[in-house]
């Protein structure tokens, strides 16, 4: 047996169409609280961490109209976007499903939200899941 690259699961992403709708939902029907809230640029996203134990939902609205998560909620509508599994080192991970002949999104780690080193697994190769690789 050999040892699993994922230490735990880091979130569980959803998007929506309305941020600010979505948190008060959560609040509402969970007493749930947002503990992390960021814009992140780069992936045309603003985010809000709701806390779970040690993971997070992290509530993903688009902030342009070509991220990728504005073209998922084109196509598919809110929802489960991803799934975010913890690994000790991004690099090493992404470099395991390479090797496998996997397709990947980002073909180097780069920055994530909360200073996270983050790499996505096509959703072709991982029977039909977006998984993001995260290293806190």
């Amino acid at each position: 047996m050999t040892d699993s690259l994922f230490t735990e699961i880091d979130h569980v992403a959803i998007a929506v169409n309305d941020l600010d709708a979505a948190v008060r939902w959560y609040k509402d029907a969970f007493g749930a609280s947002v503990v992390h809230r960021e814009l992140v640029e780069s992936d045309g996203v603003e985010e809000a961490l709701i806390a779970v134990a040690d993971s997070y939902v992290q509530l993903l609205m688009p902030t342009s109209e070509t991220s990728p998560v504005a073209r998922y909620l084109a196509q598919r509508g809110e929802g489960l976007h991803h799934v975010g599994y913890r690994v000790k080192d991004c690099s090493e991970a992404l470099a395991a499903v390479k090797r496998m002949g996997a397709r990947v999104i980002d073909e180097e780690p780069r920055p994530g939200s909360r200073g996270t080193t983050v790499a996505f697994v096509h959703p072709k190769t991982a029977f039909g899941t977006l998984i993001e690789l995260v290293q806190e």
